[in-house]
């Protein structure tokens, strides 16, 4: 089967989703690109819901956060992590500080976390789809569970950016 967007087939399983986690985070790139042509970028990142909910800056960080811990402590726990002094502030379960990272420092994290990520997912192929990497064995998640969470997981934070997005430029007319 060809990819109707591209004249590169999808081979396997593992090249489908990875094309998945790429369409995401191309929706994912133009909400930040969109932010950074508002008059205040830093005002949008910074802006939340309420109280104590995730401002759009912690969103976007947490995506590539997240990329990272499974790039490294999850997928390939001997490879060394970066941006480990980030994982206290963004990783899941955290608590939502109001020190709001730049477009610049979130551009950073995403490119290198996806980098990195998919050169975690190069040592995976569909042979390995059902095997349980041992980190996640107490979740009992499976390679294929990890693919489509990886890719859940930014549509959905992206969803939730781009909605607190519109709804400070609504505020802001």
């Amino acid at each position: 089967m060809t990819s109707p967007d591209r004249d590169v087939p999808d081979r396997t399983t593992v090249d489908i989703l990875i094309r998945s986690m790429q369409f995401n985070r191309d929706r994912t790139l133009a909400t930040l690109d969109e932010i950074e042509k508002l008059p205040d970028p830093q005002a949008a990142l910074a802006y939340r819901a309420g109280p104590g909910r995730a401002h759009i800056g912690w969103q976007l960080m947490h995506v590539g956060v997240t990329e990272e811990i499974f790039a490294t402590e999850r997928l390939a726990p001997d490879k060394a992590p970066q941006w480990t002094e980030l994982w206290p502030r963004f990783r899941g379960g955290s608590t939502v500080d109001d020190d709001v990272p730049t477009a610049a420092a979130i551009r950073e994290v995403l490119k290198g976390a996806r980098e990195r990520l998919l050169a975690t997912l190069a040592n995976y192929s569909d042979d390995r789809l059902g095997e349980i990497p041992p980190p996640l064995a107490a979740r009992k998640l499976t390679f294929l569970n990890v693919l489509h969470i990886l890719s859940w997981h930014e549509a959905h934070h992206q969803g939730q950016a781009h909605v607190t997005l519109n709804t400070f430029k609504g505020l802001a007319k």
